[in-house]
């Protein structure tokens, strides 16, 4: 990871560490049941800055990787910039563009492949949360018992390709759809459950960033953007 992205990261575990600071994030006040994150190196670094900020901040929780949220795996684009895709394989990347659930990069992951992964792993966080004390029972209706839902919650650390399955997955979109999602790097997305159905609480929140966008920044950020087709 560079410095830019250890200091992206350390703004985003910040940003956790004090939910509560005005706008307030729709998250539960208490510590969350775990932090899962992709076995990727950067995607670790990052789960372990916010295990660390939460810690301090009195909310520590268990930090554990998730083998089902590796990134999608890119095949013959792996690590290749945007504009040598372009040249060397135009008709594949535009039809991965505009029909993802049939075409993917040549020797990489399809879409179904992916799925086939990240669904069971969301299951297991999913399960981990289902316990509610007796006689609990969570308002399907987000926004009329304030603004702060209750009950366990977790955090996922993982990258663009498959956060994109997994909001499809809790909103019960298809695969074709895969494109409709974007992220930015340590931005946060909040999706809270009741009883069963998913409520998008919040969506690629970046002001956290703020302090990073400087022209180096932009700069790396841009540079990584155009390097793979995702």
């Amino acid at each position: 990871m560079t410095e830019t992205g250890r200091e992206q990261a350390r703004l985003v575990a910040a940003r956790l560490a004090t939910a509560d600071a005005p706008p307030a994030l729709p998250i539960p006040v208490g510590p969350p049941g775990e932090i899962v994150h992709s076995p990727l190196a950067r995607a670790a670094e990052t789960a372990t800055a916010i295990g660390t900020a939460l810690d301090n901040a009195g909310r520590g929780a268990s930090v554990r990787p998730e083998p089902g949220l590796l990134e999608i795996g890119q095949g013959a684009w792996e690590g290749l910039h945007r504009d040598e895709i372009r040249e060397r394989y135009g008709a594949e990347l535009d039809a991965w563009r505009s029909r993802p659930a049939e075409v993917w990069a040549p020797g990489g992951e399809s879409l179904a492949e992916v799925a086939a992964r990240v669904r069971p792993a969301l299951a297991r966080i999913l399960d981990a949360q289902a316990e509610r004390p007796a006689g609990e029972r969570a308002d399907p209706v987000p926004g009329y018992r304030g603004a702060r839902p209750a009950g366990p919650w977790s955090v996922l650390v993982a990258h663009d390709g498959v956060f994109k399955i997994v909001l499809l997955t809790l909103f019960d979109l298809p695969l074709e759809r895969f494109w409709m999602w974007s992220f930015d790097l340590c931005g946060l997305s909040i999706v809270e459950v009741r009883d069963g159905r998913a409520v998008l609480r919040a969506h690629n929140l970046t002001d956290h960033l703020a302090p990073r966008l400087d022209a180096a920044a932009l700069a790396e950020r841009q540079a990584r953007e155009a390097t793979g087709a995702l």
